[in-house]
């Protein structure tokens, strides 16, 4: 009975995990010449989920965490299975620090300074694009206000 339960459970979690991403908002930024198409994680609930569970991303999208006040906030990869980059962003769009992220990890990534925003794109995107410490972040300005 315990096992059928357990079934149950995870076949709900798969159901309900795409259905939670998919009612995020979305919003594009920028990056020097590149457009991003991000998926906004503004308040607690999908800021947890963030991009667990997925397989694949398409190669500029993204997801950008807004979080309520700017601190030393740290990602980490439990469940996520897609390798990532993350950026740390401070109030004005300029990139604190990116760190490499691997699957399935509970190795924290954190800012190196207070950041308000985090960035999240495939693995190796910014640094194929020249992407560093200091970079802007274009319309971050328009990013909802967090919850």
């Amino acid at each position: 009975m315990k096992s059928i339960f357990s079934l149950l459970a995870g076949l709900l979690a798969l159901v309900l995990v795409p259905v939670a991403q998919a009612e995020m908002p979305r919003m594009e930024l920028t990056a020097g010449m590149y457009r991003i198409d991000t998926e906004v994680a503004a308040d607690q609930q999908n800021r947890m989920l963030g991009l667990m569970h997925r397989k694949s991303m398409p190669q500029h999208h993204g997801m950008l965490f807004v979080f309520p006040q700017a601190n030393t906030h740290c990602m980490w990869m439990r469940n996520t299975l897609l390798p990532l980059s993350v950026a740390f962003i401070d109030d004005n769009g300029v990139v604190i620090n990116i760190e490499d992220m691997q699957p399935q990890t509970e190795d924290s990534h954190c800012a190196k300074r207070p950041a308000r925003f985090a960035l999240e794109m495939n693995l190796g995107w910014f640094r194929e694009r020249g992407i560093k410490s200091g970079s802007k972040i274009g319309g971050i300005e328009r990013a909802p206000q967090p919850r």
